[in-house]
């Protein structure tokens, strides 16, 4: 080892002195930690490629009626399960990521309705006709949300992601007519509770209305709309009274 003599051994501590300690730069509280260009690109590409995989879930629903399997969805996608498993973990994340395309779906639908100023029979009209068609243009995808045949039952254990799905699409006809009955003059908590009895009723006409056949039942949408939008707005006392 090399000995350091008095002199060098001064002015190697004054040079120290200068420099002062080494640091470790930080990331700027204001504007927090520096993301990497590459991961952020990465982040893109993943989200990007889940909705195409959705995308090609929702042809192979189509396609194959709302029992497919995932062998059939893969094919659709021209790639493997694997690829599906990487991007979803499993199918009931898989079955969430296609829920919530069509509750955006819906939920744009909605938005129109409430974008245009209409009387309430006409907003309650709006809403019954917002729900049935979409069974109309889509069963397949409609009984593959309200039913989930994907999803096994080891995947609804912890949390059931059909529930959380019809939830969220019975929240959103919900949410448009309980802002009518507050409107009009209702306590929020009565309109909730009248607006979510409204949406169980045209859901439980809906699955049958579907059952039967929908349109091919002789029973027109815009009659059945008609019917419904009659029931929910007089009520049975002109009837029954």
């Amino acid at each position: 080892m090399r000995h350091i003599s008095g002199t060098d051994g001064s002015r190697y501590l004054r040079a120290a002195a200068t420099v002062g300690p080494v640091t470790t730069p930080t990331p700027d509280a204001r504007t927090g930690p520096v993301l990497d260009g590459r991961s952020t690109r990465w982040e893109a590409h993943r989200a990007t490629r889940r909705r195409e995989l959705v995308t090609a879930t929702l042809r192979a629903i189509r396609r194959h009626g709302a029992t497919v399997g995932m062998d059939d969805i893969a094919a659709v996608a021209g790639t493997s399960k694997t690829v599906f498993y990487r991007h979803f973990t499993d199918r009931a994340g898989l079955y969430r990521a296609v829920a919530e395309a069509v509750d955006l779906r819906l939920r744009d639908r909605v938005s129109q309705v409430a974008s245009q100023p209409r009387g309430g029979r006409d907003v309650l009209r709006a809403a019954v006709d917002t729900y049935l068609q979409l069974v109309e243009e889509d069963p397949e995808v409609y009984r593959f949300i309200v039913a989930a045949p994907l999803v096994p039952a080891q995947e609804r254990q912890a949390e059931d992601p059909v529930a959380d799905a019809t939830g969220a699409m019975s929240a959103r006809m919900a949410d448009l007519l309980s802002a009518q009955v507050v409107a009009a003059g209702r306590e929020p908590d009565q309109a909730a509770v009248w607006a979510l009895a409204v949406v169980g009723m045209v859901r439980s006409v809906a699955d049958h209305w579907l059952r039967t056949g929908a349109s091919a039942s002789g029973t027109e949408r815009d009659a059945l709309v008609s019917d419904v939008t009659d029931l929910l707005w007089h009520g049975l006392a002109p009837t029954l009274g």
